[in-house]
């Protein structure tokens, strides 16, 4: 299964790693894309080290993250810089979407 996870807050940090945890090690494939205020998780450690496990792939709005001022240029190279078109891929090809 492709579980995908679109987030546009930044409240709630620990229910996105321990979701996006839970699934990758049951083998699902997660694929996160932050915008509006999810851009935020950007500077949060916790959010950033997801990508160090298999099967989960995290993407955001750049969009969202220049109006915030959101700094990406430290990013790890993982992380992909896109748009609202890579949100509506991620909801094409996810079988379930959770939004937090």
């Amino acid at each position: 299964m492709r579980l995908g996870i679109l987030v546009n807050t930044d409240s709630h940090l620990g229910h996105l790693v321990g979701i996006a945890e839970a699934a990758a090690r049951q083998g699902h494939r997660v694929d996160i894309f932050a915008m509006d205020d999810g851009v935020r998780l950007l500077a949060e450690e916790l959010f950033v080290g997801l990508l160090v496990r298999d099967g989960i792939a995290i993407t955001y709005c750049d969009h969202n993250a220049r109006l915030m001022g959101i700094a990406t240029d430290g990013l790890p190279a993982g992380i992909i810089r896109g748009s609202q078109y890579d949100n509506s891929v991620m909801h094409h090809r996810c079988h379930r979407v959770i939004v937090l």
